[in-house]
């Protein structure tokens, strides 16, 4: 592991706390110091480095018991610093009690994500090298920071980081508790009740054909499918406030379900 740009930000945050000083997902004392690390991991299997940017709110020396978060990315066509264009809810989520990783995902030396040709097979390959990356993020997680909450681990992931993300939930799902895309396009949601899936869908693109489930499939399963009033391009930190609010409305109520 290389600590390449250690940075630390002190946000003062104004968050209304009732009766228990305990530190908890939905409630983190004021105010609150958000450490953010950015770090590059390399893969020595793959012979490839992972940049990542760390989140976490300072409650407590080693963030014991904190629940984890792996945040992947839309497309950002290998101009690299993607992991950090999502701050507005980045930092919301460490600053309401989770331990955040946003990984950058592409490369400059990557391919380019083709655009041409039927998305579930040639933008697999992408799709795969995002799953490998979170599982070794995960890994090394658990060497580095071992007081972590393990048994509460979320994947959530906009767009192609989306796709990456439920691939994972399809090959690992014994290693997540929930699920939670930004408005994935491609890549079908798997059928099962464990992790929880929950996604959030824009308003101005649908999913390819069967990537959603069907009523049916739906109440068996019980997924969220929750229609926004955002569109694909601006669940970024291009989007409104408006739009950030809804956002981080919906994103944390489901990590708290």
């Amino acid at each position: 592991m290389k600590n390449i740009l250690p940075v630390v930000a002190f946000v003062i945050v104004l968050l209304s706390c009732a009766g228990n000083t305990a530190t908890t997902p939905e409630q983190v004392a004021t105010p609150v110091y958000i450490q953010s690390d950015t770090l590059e991991w390399f893969d020595s299997s793959r012979n490839r480095k992972i940049p990542i940017a760390v989140f976490s709110a300072a409650v407590n020396e080693k963030n014991a018991g904190l629940p984890v978060i792996i945040f992947s990315h839309g497309y950002g066509q290998n101009k690299g610093g993607d992991n950090f264009a999502y701050s507005y809810l980045t930092d919301y989520l460490s600053q309401s009690g989770y331990f955040v990783v946003s990984i950058q995902h592409e490369l400059p030396t990557d391919d380019l994500l083709p655009m041409e040709g039927d998305p579930r097979i040639v933008r697999r390959s992408n799709w795969e090298r995002g799953a490998e990356n979170i599982l070794f993020v995960l890994n090394e997680l658990k060497k580095t920071y071992p007081d972590l909450n393990y048994n509460n681990v979320s994947l959530v992931g906009h767009s192609n980081g989306g796709d990456m993300s439920v691939l994972f939930a399809h090959q690992h799902p014994e290693l997540i508790n929930k699920l939670i895309t930004m408005d994935h396009r491609r890549m079908p949601l798997p059928r099962i009740k464990t992790p929880k899936i929950y996604t959030l869908r824009s308003n101005d693109f649908p999913a390819d054909e069967g990537v959603l489930p069907s009523e049916e499939e739906n109440k068996s399963l019980g997924i969220t499918i929750q229609l926004v009033p955002v569109s694909h391009n601006t669940m970024d930190d291009d989007g409104t406030e408006e739009e950030r609010t809804i956002m981080r409305k919906y994103i944390l109520e489901y990590l708290k379900d």
